[in-house]
C-alpha cells in the first residue's frame, strides 16, 4: 500500500490519519519466509513539521507462523509495532527505504519495524524434545530408541580405531 504524502506539504502543521490493510501475506526475513497467520490494519498518523519534515506515529499487529528452533512446528507469534519516525523528504533513500518520491511504501515500513522485533530464536515450549538426528522423529510426538548419547569428541581417534578393529 502506497500512500502519497504531498497532500501534506503545504501547510504546516497539517496532520492526517491513514487506516491501511496489510496486503502482504508472508513476511522475508532475514532467516526465513514466514506465512502471516493474523493481522490488523495499520493505523498511521502523519503530521506536517515544517522544513519538509513530516511526523509519522502508528500502530500495526501482525501475527507470523515461525518454525519452533527445535521441532520445526508452527508457533504463532504476535507483534504489536509502535512506529514513531520523523521523515525527511529530501532524498536519502538508503536511511529511509519505505520513502520513494513524495510515497510512503506503508509494507516496506512495516518490514522494517518488524526485523528488530524478531525474536533470536522460537522455541513452541521449554521442554521441547526436537528432532531425533538420528530417524527424525519428532521426539515430543513420539519416542526413538536411536543412541541419543553424545561421544565425547577427545576420543574420537580411539572410536575409529575401535570401529575399524570391529569391522576386520
Amino acid at each position: 500500500m502506497q500512500i502519497n504524502l504531498s497532500e501534506l506539504f503545504g501547510v504546516e502543521g497539517k496532520e492526517k490519519t491513514y487506516i491501511t490493510e496489510i496486503e502482504m501475506t508472508e513476511f522475508a526475513a532475514p532467516d526465513g519466509v514466514y506465512k502471516i497467520a493474523n493481522k490488523e490494519p495499520a493505523v498511521l498518523r502523519i503530521r506536517n513539521l515544517g522544513d519538509r519534515k513530516l511526523l509519522l506515529e502508528g500502530k500495526a499487529g501482525l501475527t507470523l507462523q515461525i518454525p519452533c528452533g527445535r521441532c520445526l512446528e508452527p508457533v504463532f507469534c504476535p507483534f504489536a509495532l509502535d512506529i514513531m519516525k520523523e521523515l525527511d523528504m529530501e532524498p536519502k533513500e538508503e536511511e529511509q527505504p519505505y520513502v520513494v518520491g513524495h510515497n510512503l511504501d506503508v509494507e516496506l515500513l512495516l518490514q522494517c519495524e518488524l526485523i528488530p522485533e524478531l525474536p533470536m530464536k522460537v522455541l513452541c515450549s521449554e521442554d521441547c524434545l526436537g528432532i531425533c538426528n538420528k530417524c527424525g522423529v519428532n521426539r515430543n510426538q513420539r519416542r526413538c530408541d536411536c543412541d541419543q548419547s553424545v561421544p565425547d569428541p577427545r576420543m574420537a581417534g580411539i572410536q575409529d580405531l575401535f570401529d575399524q578393529f570391529h569391522q576386520e
